[in-house]
């Protein structure tokens, strides 16, 4: 086989496998009949390109190959199922046209496959393991590791997602315009979910898992591309904002750098770009959601020339309107800190305290870091340990340790 056609059906894999897959699960409805598929598919491929040419719709050609592939392979089953049959008949009736009108169907189909995956009936953990490994193509072994647990017990998670689509019928399909507001919110919040951990893991040796923050914005990108609503092109703006200061937030040693020592030209300045023009579009809209807001939040941080040119008093006003849209005890945490940074310690920790009295997040071990970061300004020492003491006790990352060990230290 020519070395050039062989790199070519490889990079194909690469870009387009994941469409093609798409494609198929709509088609034969059946995750792991479409697996198998898409393998017949591209050992197809590479046994005839390098004699028969490369076509002109290769990922077409691909799906159509596929899908014959699948029928013979029901085929072969029917010998001993009798019950297939009405199936291959079923597949054998349907049509695919290769031709290039056909593409957008291949488009809708990964939008089709994404909210199947974040279908609300299945589990929130079920949801980002089946997105990650029909969606993204991540290894089940990738996203294990990723998520601190077995192999074994991902796979079984990923199983029984595969067989509730299949045994409740969950169609293969976009929402209905009527239906598509609580739906969006479901695969947005997924993708959210899979970029946090991938930006700031829960726990384990890493404090950024690059690999999953990429796919978050991979998605992210995909889903704006085919429905470039406000809120979707706000979480895209959102990520790729937060995203950009990836190569300052650690140091050689992969000790955490705060927001305030790092070195803001190792930012990337072209993500910011792009995503403080997709806020624009997105605000712009009248339709700005908790994202947006988020996004306009991360901007500002982003365009601030220095740490102490960060205009506080604009970020409080979105944190102000973030409240009213979300009420979540996260964010009046995060709209404390913004507090103490224009008014002062006190007045953050105020807030926090209220919060603490109120019984939220009394095991976040980030409000006890800002606690005991409100309580060192204020010179109350003996507090601040015991504040630092209560946020080792609950932080499970190794860098966020190492950084709490230091400011503990410190005093």
């Amino acid at each position: 086989m020519p070395a050039s056609i062989e790199t070519l059906i490889h990079g194909i894999y690469r870009t387009e496998s994941r469409r093609v897959l798409a494609t198929l699960i709509r088609l034969l409805k059946d995750f792991d009949l479409a697996e198998e598929a898409l393998q017949d598919a591209f050992t197809a491929a590479l046994q005839q390109w390098p004699h028969d040419g490369v076509p002109n719709n290769p990922r077409a050609w691909l799906v159509s190959t596929g899908r014959f592939k699948a029928i013979d392979q029901l085929r072969r089953r029917a010998k001993f199922h009798v019950s297939l049959e009405d199936v291959i008949e079923q597949l054998e009736e349907e049509t695919f046209e290769q031709d290039d009108e056909h593409n957008h169907h291949l488009e809708d189909d990964q939008l089709r496959l994404i909210f199947t995956c974040c279908h609300p009936s299945l589990a929130p953990e079920a949801q980002m393991a089946l997105t990650l490994r029909e969606v993204c193509g991540l290894t089940t072994e990738a996203i294990a590791r990723a998520f601190l647990t077995t192999p074994s017990t991902l796979a079984q998670r990923i199983v029984r997602a595969k067989n509730k689509i299949r045994d409740a019928h969950i169609p293969y399909e976009i929402p209905a315009r009527s239906e598509l507001p609580t739906r969006l919110d479901s695969v947005l919040h997924v993708i959210y979910l899979v970029f946090n951990e991938g930006y700031s893991a829960s726990s384990g040796s890493e404090l950024i898992r690059q690999e999953l923050a990429q796919e978050a914005i991979r998605l992210g990108r995909l889903l704006a591309q085919l429905l470039p609503d406000a809120e979707v092109l706000g979480l895209l703006a959102l990520m790729l904002i937060q995203d950009s200061r990836k190569h300052a937030r650690t140091d050689n040693n992969g000790d955490l750098i705060r927001l305030e020592d790092q070195d803001r030209s190792r930012w990337d300045s072209e993500q910011i770009a792009e995503g403080s023009a997709l806020i624009q579009r997105a605000l712009s809209s009248g339709n700005a959601d908790v994202y947006c807001l988020q996004a306009a939040i991360a901007a500002l941080h982003a365009e601030a020339r220095s740490f102490e040119q960060t205009d506080w008093q604009e970020i409080c006003g979105f944190y102000d309107l973030l409240l009213i849209r979300n009420p979540s005890p996260v964010i009046e945490l995060n709209r404390a800190v913004a507090i103490a940074h224009r008014d002062g310690a006190a007045q953050g920790l105020a807030l926090l305290d209220d919060l603490l009295a109120r019984k939220q997040l009394t095991d976040y071990h980030l409000l006890h870091a800002a606690r005991a970061e409100f309580l060192s300004q204020l010179q109350r020492t003996s507090e601040a340990k015991s504040a630092y003491e209560k946020a080792l006790q609950l932080t499970t990352q190794e860098p966020e340790l190492r950084f709490l060990r230091s400011k503990l230290n410190a005093l």
